[in-house]
């Protein structure tokens, strides 16, 4: 995987929901792209988890995620290529399709 350029970012951005921001890092090894979601309750928060679990385990691409009571936070940037690359937007595009 090779790191994506900040055009590129910007670019495939669009096609994300808006629930999906960039954000940048110290440095580009560590800008991602978050997104906040919430649920009615934590059984329907834990449940997209699972969901997205399995589809982050198929894709071999696993997110860095916070969950408290009916809310997911999830982090993806790609560590292995110090920063943002296809395969987080991927993973991202799938994750939309969960929610």
């Amino acid at each position: 995987m090779v790191r994506l350029s900040q055009l590129d970012i910007q670019s495939l951005m669009t096609q994300l929901d808006p629930a999906w921001k960039m954000v940048p890092g110290q440095t580009e090894s560590t800008d991602s792209i978050q997104a906040q979601f919430k649920f009615k309750n934590f059984t329907s928060a834990f449940a997209f988890m699972t969901r997205v679990a399995k589809v982050a385990d198929d894709m071999n691409h696993h997110p860095e995620w916070f969950n408290v009571y009916n809310r997911v936070d999830i982090t993806l940037r790609t560590h292995d290529a110090g920063g943002i690359t296809q395969l987080d937007f991927d993973l991202a595009n799938a994750i939309d399709q969960l929610v």
